[in-house]
């Protein structure tokens, strides 16, 4: 989970800084939202996975 927000930041400071990206607030909640969905879909795979129903 950590690599992914690290990539998210990244992204957003490198290659927008890059092109001149001054309004990138859209594309940094959209990131972090990415990156929740992420952490609570593997939390519901895994416990699925190991445990039976993820319910």
């Amino acid at each position: 989970m950590q690599g992914t927000t690290d990539t998210t930041l990244y992204v957003l400071s490198l290659y927008f800084g890059s092109i001149g990206v001054r309004r990138y607030r859209y594309a940094l909640a959209l990131g972090l939202l990415a990156d929740f969905t992420t952490l609570v879909s593997s939390f519901l795979i895994c416990r699925w996975f190991f445990y039976g129903s993820p319910f």
